[in-house]
Protein backbone atom coordinates (compact mmCIF):
# COMPACT_ATOMS: atom_id res chain seq x y z
CA UNK A 1 0.00 0.00 0.00
CA UNK A 2 1.63 3.08 -0.87
CA UNK A 3 -0.76 5.28 2.32
CA UNK A 4 -1.63 3.56 5.22
CA UNK A 5 -4.02 4.93 8.03
CA UNK A 6 -3.93 4.45 10.93
CA UNK A 7 -7.19 5.18 12.98
CA UNK A 8 -7.19 5.74 16.75
CA UNK A 9 -9.86 7.94 17.38
CA UNK A 10 -9.73 10.59 18.32
CA UNK A 11 -6.37 10.56 16.08
CA UNK A 12 -6.28 9.60 12.58
CA UNK A 13 -2.18 8.85 11.28
CA UNK A 14 -1.58 8.76 7.69
CA UNK A 15 1.75 7.18 6.78
CA UNK A 16 3.24 7.97 3.04
CA UNK A 17 4.62 4.71 2.83
CA UNK A 18 7.06 4.42 -0.57
CA UNK A 19 10.18 4.30 1.68
CA UNK A 20 12.27 3.11 -1.72
CA UNK A 21 10.98 6.28 -3.35
CA UNK A 22 11.37 8.45 -0.10
CA UNK A 23 7.71 8.96 -0.43
CA UNK A 24 7.72 10.66 -3.80
CA UNK A 25 4.08 11.19 -5.58
CA UNK A 26 2.75 8.83 -8.53
CA UNK A 27 -0.80 8.96 -9.25
CA UNK A 28 -1.57 6.09 -7.25
CA UNK A 29 0.00 8.05 -3.92
CA UNK A 30 -2.04 11.16 -5.21
CA UNK A 31 -5.61 9.80 -5.67
CA UNK A 32 -5.21 7.35 -2.55
CA UNK A 33 -4.05 10.76 -0.34
CA UNK A 34 -7.01 12.47 -1.98
CA UNK A 35 -9.44 9.77 -1.20
CA UNK A 36 -8.29 9.50 2.30
CA UNK A 37 -8.35 13.39 3.19
CA UNK A 38 -12.32 13.37 1.28
CA UNK A 39 -13.14 10.56 3.82
CA UNK A 40 -11.83 12.79 6.87
CA UNK A 41 -14.33 15.49 6.25
CA UNK A 42 -16.92 13.42 7.49
CA UNK A 43 -15.32 11.45 9.77
CA UNK A 44 -16.53 12.85 13.50
CA UNK A 45 -14.24 9.93 15.08
CA UNK A 46 -10.97 12.11 13.83
CA UNK A 47 -9.94 15.37 15.54
CA UNK A 48 -6.62 15.59 14.75
CA UNK A 49 -4.38 14.43 11.50
CA UNK A 50 -1.28 13.47 11.84
CA UNK A 51 0.67 13.51 8.00
CA UNK A 52 4.42 11.70 8.06
CA UNK A 53 6.43 9.44 6.12
CA UNK A 54 7.98 6.26 6.30
CA UNK A 55 11.17 5.36 5.89
CA UNK A 56 14.20 8.26 5.42
CA UNK A 57 12.33 10.55 4.27
CA UNK A 58 8.85 12.61 4.47
CA UNK A 59 8.05 13.17 0.58
CA UNK A 60 11.23 13.68 -1.75
CA UNK A 61 8.27 15.43 -4.82
CA UNK A 62 7.62 13.53 -8.34
CA UNK A 63 8.59 10.13 -8.65
CA UNK A 64 10.93 9.83 -11.79
CA UNK A 65 8.59 6.74 -13.19
CA UNK A 66 5.80 9.06 -13.09
CA UNK A 67 7.92 12.02 -14.43
CA UNK A 68 9.28 9.22 -17.30
CA UNK A 69 5.00 9.20 -18.23
CA UNK A 70 4.96 13.01 -18.27
CA UNK A 71 7.50 12.86 -21.00
CA UNK A 72 5.63 11.50 -23.35
CA UNK A 73 1.80 13.13 -22.42
CA UNK A 74 0.07 15.02 -24.52
CA UNK A 75 -0.51 18.60 -23.24
CA UNK A 76 -4.72 17.34 -22.93
CA UNK A 77 -3.02 14.63 -20.43
CA UNK A 78 -0.72 17.05 -18.73
CA UNK A 79 -3.54 18.94 -18.06
CA UNK A 80 -5.62 16.03 -16.67
CA UNK A 81 -2.63 14.95 -14.47
CA UNK A 82 -2.40 18.42 -13.09
CA UNK A 83 -5.87 18.60 -12.23
CA UNK A 84 -5.52 15.39 -10.09
CA UNK A 85 -2.54 16.65 -8.01
CA UNK A 86 -4.36 20.40 -7.87
CA UNK A 87 -7.50 18.63 -6.33
CA UNK A 88 -5.19 16.56 -3.79
CA UNK A 89 -3.90 19.48 -2.54
CA UNK A 90 -6.83 21.56 -2.65
CA UNK A 91 -8.99 18.13 -0.33
CA UNK A 92 -5.52 18.89 2.22
CA UNK A 93 -5.84 21.85 2.65
CA UNK A 94 -9.41 22.31 3.54
CA UNK A 95 -9.77 19.63 5.67
CA UNK A 96 -11.56 20.54 8.92
CA UNK A 97 -9.76 18.52 11.13
CA UNK A 98 -6.19 19.86 12.25
CA UNK A 99 -3.21 18.71 10.26
CA UNK A 100 0.44 18.26 12.12
CA UNK A 101 2.98 17.62 9.73
CA UNK A 102 5.88 15.05 11.25
CA UNK A 103 8.49 16.02 8.49
CA UNK A 104 12.43 14.47 8.75
CA UNK A 105 14.49 13.61 5.69
CA UNK A 106 13.85 15.21 2.00
CA UNK A 107 10.31 17.08 1.61
CA UNK A 108 11.00 18.51 -1.74
CA UNK A 109 8.97 20.12 -4.65
CA UNK A 110 5.45 18.54 -4.01
CA UNK A 111 6.55 16.95 -0.52
CA UNK A 112 7.05 20.44 0.54
CA UNK A 113 3.86 21.64 -0.75
CA UNK A 114 2.48 19.01 1.65
CA UNK A 115 4.15 20.54 4.04
CA UNK A 116 3.10 23.96 3.56
CA UNK A 117 -0.68 22.31 3.54
CA UNK A 118 -0.17 21.07 7.18
CA UNK A 119 -1.30 23.38 9.92
CA UNK A 120 1.33 22.33 12.40
CA UNK A 121 4.73 21.24 11.23
CA UNK A 122 7.34 19.56 13.48
CA UNK A 123 10.70 18.95 11.79
CA UNK A 124 13.77 17.36 12.54
CA UNK A 125 17.00 18.93 11.97
CA UNK A 126 18.14 16.93 9.47
CA UNK A 127 15.18 17.73 7.25
CA UNK A 128 15.76 19.47 3.91
CA UNK A 129 13.50 21.44 1.67
CA UNK A 130 13.74 22.27 -1.85
CA UNK A 131 11.46 24.20 -4.80
CA UNK A 132 13.60 22.58 -7.12
CA UNK A 133 11.22 22.79 -10.52
CA UNK A 134 13.08 25.31 -11.78
CA UNK A 135 16.31 22.95 -12.10
CA UNK A 136 14.28 20.41 -14.33
CA UNK A 137 12.84 23.52 -16.47
CA UNK A 138 9.30 23.76 -14.51
CA UNK A 139 7.46 25.62 -11.60
CA UNK A 140 6.11 24.83 -8.80
CA UNK A 141 2.58 25.66 -9.89
CA UNK A 142 -0.10 23.53 -7.99
CA UNK A 143 1.53 24.45 -4.81
CA UNK A 144 2.28 27.93 -5.25
CA UNK A 145 -0.62 29.21 -3.47
CA UNK A 146 -0.16 27.07 -0.94
CA UNK A 147 3.51 28.13 -0.71
CA UNK A 148 3.20 31.96 -1.33
CA UNK A 149 0.18 32.07 1.54
CA UNK A 150 2.77 30.01 3.88
CA UNK A 151 5.60 31.92 3.68
CA UNK A 152 5.41 35.44 1.85
CA UNK A 153 5.67 36.78 -1.61
CA UNK A 154 9.35 37.69 -0.65
CA UNK A 155 10.45 34.10 0.73
CA UNK A 156 8.64 32.70 -2.45
CA UNK A 157 10.03 34.96 -4.67
CA UNK A 158 13.66 33.70 -3.88
CA UNK A 159 13.37 30.34 -3.43
CA UNK A 160 11.35 29.42 -6.48
CA UNK A 161 13.56 31.18 -8.92
CA UNK A 162 16.54 29.97 -6.99
CA UNK A 163 15.42 26.21 -6.64
CA UNK A 164 17.62 26.01 -3.65
CA UNK A 165 18.06 23.44 -1.30
CA UNK A 166 17.10 24.79 2.79
CA UNK A 167 17.55 23.43 6.24
CA UNK A 168 14.93 23.02 8.55
CA UNK A 169 16.16 26.16 10.37
CA UNK A 170 15.55 28.44 7.35
CA UNK A 171 11.71 26.53 7.11
CA UNK A 172 11.68 27.57 11.15
CA UNK A 173 12.69 31.09 10.25
CA UNK A 174 10.19 31.80 6.98
CA UNK A 175 6.99 30.32 9.07
CA UNK A 176 6.90 26.74 6.66
CA UNK A 177 7.90 24.30 9.87
CA UNK A 178 7.00 25.65 13.53
CA UNK A 179 9.47 23.49 15.55
CA UNK A 180 12.73 21.91 15.15
CA UNK A 181 13.60 19.14 17.92
CA UNK A 182 16.60 16.65 18.07
CA UNK A 183 14.80 13.33 15.71
CA UNK A 184 14.59 11.40 19.08
CA UNK A 185 12.23 13.99 20.57
CA UNK A 186 10.09 14.28 17.19
CA UNK A 187 7.47 11.73 18.25
CA UNK A 188 7.32 13.62 21.65
CA UNK A 189 6.85 17.05 20.36
CA UNK A 190 4.27 15.61 17.49
CA UNK A 191 2.14 14.03 20.53
CA UNK A 192 2.33 17.06 22.90
CA UNK A 193 1.25 19.19 19.75
CA UNK A 194 -1.78 16.83 19.31
CA UNK A 195 -2.78 16.59 23.16
CA UNK A 196 -2.74 20.42 23.10
CA UNK A 197 -5.16 20.24 20.14
CA UNK A 198 -7.19 17.62 21.60
CA UNK A 199 -8.36 20.16 24.42
CA UNK A 200 -10.00 22.84 22.17
CA UNK A 201 -13.12 22.60 20.75
CA UNK A 202 -13.02 20.51 17.22
CA UNK A 203 -16.14 22.34 15.60
CA UNK A 204 -14.10 26.04 16.68
CA UNK A 205 -10.87 24.63 14.93
CA UNK A 206 -12.96 23.91 11.98
CA UNK A 207 -14.46 26.83 11.83
CA UNK A 208 -11.11 28.79 12.90
CA UNK A 209 -10.10 27.41 9.49
CA UNK A 210 -12.63 27.94 7.49
CA UNK A 211 -11.92 31.46 8.92
CA UNK A 212 -8.89 31.95 7.43
CA UNK A 213 -9.47 30.52 4.24
CA UNK A 214 -12.00 33.31 4.13
CA UNK A 215 -9.52 36.07 5.14
CA UNK A 216 -7.72 35.57 2.09
CA UNK A 217 -10.49 35.09 -0.25
CA UNK A 218 -13.65 37.49 0.11
CA UNK A 219 -13.50 41.27 0.19
CA UNK A 220 -13.77 43.06 3.41
CA UNK A 221 -17.46 44.04 3.37
CA UNK A 222 -17.94 40.21 2.93
CA UNK A 223 -15.60 38.85 5.31
CA UNK A 224 -16.42 41.42 8.15
CA UNK A 225 -20.31 39.92 7.46
CA UNK A 226 -19.10 36.83 8.15
CA UNK A 227 -16.94 37.18 10.94
CA UNK A 228 -19.78 38.60 12.92
CA UNK A 229 -22.36 35.51 12.08
CA UNK A 230 -19.53 32.95 12.68
CA UNK A 231 -19.04 34.23 16.22
CA UNK A 232 -22.75 35.01 16.77
CA UNK A 233 -23.47 31.15 15.65
CA UNK A 234 -20.60 29.72 17.87
CA UNK A 235 -21.66 31.32 20.97
CA UNK A 236 -25.15 29.69 20.70
CA UNK A 237 -23.94 26.46 20.00
CA UNK A 238 -23.43 23.52 22.25
CA UNK A 239 -19.49 23.44 21.91
CA UNK A 240 -19.27 27.23 22.16
CA UNK A 241 -21.62 26.98 25.33
CA UNK A 242 -19.81 24.43 26.99
CA UNK A 243 -16.63 26.15 26.47
CA UNK A 244 -18.06 29.57 28.14
CA UNK A 245 -19.52 27.86 31.28
CA UNK A 246 -16.34 26.02 31.81
CA UNK A 247 -14.52 29.02 31.69
CA UNK A 248 -16.49 31.27 33.94
CA UNK A 249 -16.64 27.80 36.11
CA UNK A 250 -13.12 27.42 36.25
CA UNK A 251 -13.35 23.81 35.12
CA UNK A 252 -11.80 22.30 31.94
CA UNK A 253 -13.97 22.01 29.24
CA UNK A 254 -16.25 18.85 27.70
CA UNK A 255 -15.85 18.46 24.09
CA UNK A 256 -16.50 15.30 23.73
CA UNK A 257 -13.94 12.42 22.56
Amino acid sequence: MSLLIERTPPITRITLNRPETHNAFDETLIAQLTEAFEALREDDSTRVVVLQGAGRSFCAGADLNWMGKMVNYSFAENLEDARALARMFEVMDHCPKPVVGRVHGAAMGGGAGLVAVCDVVVATPDARFAFSEVKLGLIPAVIAPYVVRRIGYGNARALFITGERFDAETALRIGLAHQVVPAEQLDRAVDTVVQNLLQNGPHAMAAAKMLLHATQTLPADELRSLTIARIAELRVSAEGQEGIRAFLEKRKPNFGG
